[in-house]
């Protein structure tokens, strides 16, 4: 299921993750402004969830790929 993961550069998905995960810089980043909604109980607006979704899924994968590469030594 997760072989395709595995085909990865880790190099490459890590400027993704940081990349996507700071954008846009300013004001803040959106990644910041949802973690920071959903701990006030205001993520309520499916476009937000939906955001904060899209900004957590490269670090989300980021982290998967680590994980199997140190369990697969």
């Amino acid at each position: 299921m997760f072989k395709w993961i595995d085909k990865l550069p880790i190099k490459a998905l890590v400027v993704v993750a940081v990349f996507v995960a700071l954008m846009p810089i300013v004001p803040e980043p959106h990644l910041l402004e949802k973690l920071r909604m959903l701990s006030q109980g205001t993520l309520t607006r499916p476009i937000d969830i939906f955001d904060l979704f899209m900004h957590s899924l490269p670090l989300i994968i980021l982290a998967i790929r680590l994980i199997r590469l140190k369990t697969s030594k």
